[in-house]
C-alpha cells in the first residue's frame, strides 16, 4: 500500500495491521479517528508527519498474534458480531472487575504518596460505567437488528434507520476513546512508580492491556461493522 499523508488512517491499518502497535505508542487515534487523513491524525497527536511516514516505511511486516482485519471487511457481519462479543465483550465483563480489585488495594496501599491514582480510579470507573450498558445495547438492539437485516428480515425497530444507534455508539465510543487518553497521560503511559509493587505492576499492565483490546474493539466497529451496515441497508433501500 502506498502511504501518504491524505492516507485514510482508518484503511492504512485495515491494509497493514502492524501499525496498530505503533499508532498506539504514538498516541495516534484509528479507532474513533480511523476516518481521519494520517496528516491530520498525526497533528492532532503531535507527531511529526514526516517522521511517521519514514518509520512506516520501515515498519516490519505483520507477527505472531496480530489479527487480520482484511478477513473481517469480507466475513458476513453475523460472524463479525459473534467475533466481537466473545472475544471483546466477554473480555471485559470478566476484566474489569479483576482490575476493580486490583485498584481498590493499589489505592489503600498507594493513594496517599500517589495522589493521581484517585483520578486514574475515577476515569477508570467512569469507563467501566460507560461500557457495561453500552455492550448491552449492542447486543439486545444494534447487533440483532444488523444480524435480521443481513438475513433479508426486516425486523421491527424504534430508530427507522440502523444509522440512528449507530450514532449513538459511535459517540459513546468516543467518550471511552478520551477515558483511555487521559488514562494514559496521567499514568505516563502506564509507567509504574518506582516504589509500586507487584500489585500496582498488575493495575497498570491490565489497564494498558485492556486499552489495547478497547482499540480493536472500536476499530472493527467503527470502521468495519457499522460502515458496511450503513451500506447494506442503503443497498436494500434503493
Amino acid at each position: 500500500m502506498n502511504v501518504e499523508l491524505d492516507t485514510k488512517v482508518g484503511e492504512l491499518v485495515m491494509a497493514r495491521p502492524e501499525t496498530m502497535r505503533y499508532f498506539e505508542r504514538l498516541g495516534i487515534d484509528y479507532c474513533c479517528g480511523g476516518h481521519r487523513s494520517l496528516g491530520e491524525a498525526c497533528g492532532l497527536a503531535k507527531q511529526d508527519a514526516g517522521k511517521v511516514l519514514a518509520d512506516l516505511a520501515t515498519l516490519e511486516p505483520p507477527v505472531a498474534g496480530v489479527p487480520s482485519l482484511k478477513d473481517w471487511a469480507t466475513a458476513s457481519l453475523a460472524d463479525l458480531i459473534q467475533h466481537i462479543v466473545p472475544t471483546h465483550h466477554d473480555y471485559l465483563r470478566e476484566e474489569m472487575p479483576r482490575l476493580e480489585f486490583l485498584l481498590a488495594k493499589v489505592l489503600r496501599a498507594h493513594g496517599e504518596r500517589h495522589p493521581e491514582l484517585a483520578r486514574v480510579g475515577e476515569l477508570y470507573r467512569a469507563m467501566v460505567a460507560d461500557l457495561m450498558p453500552h455492550m448491552m445495547k449492542e447486543e439486545q438492539i444494534l447487533f440483532p437488528y444488523i444480524t435480521q437485516m443481513e438475513r433479508g428480515q426486516s425486523g421491527s425497530s424504534c430508530f427507522g434507520s440502523v444509522q440512528s444507534p449507530i450514532r449513538v455508539m459511535e459517540m459513546e465510543h468516543e467518550a471511552v476513546g478520551a477515558l483511555l487518553a487521559e488514562l494514559r497521560e496521567l499514568t505516563d503511559s502506564y509507567t509504574v512508580p518506582a516504589d509500586g509493587c507487584n500489585t500496582f505492576r498488575a493495575f497498570y499492565d491490565g489497564l494498558e492491556t485492556m486499552e489495547r483490546d478497547l482499540h480493536l474493539h472500536i476499530y472493527l466497529e467503527n470502521q468495519i461493522l457499522h460502515p458496511r451496515a450503513l451500506a447494506m441497508e442503503g443497498a436494500v433501500k434503493v
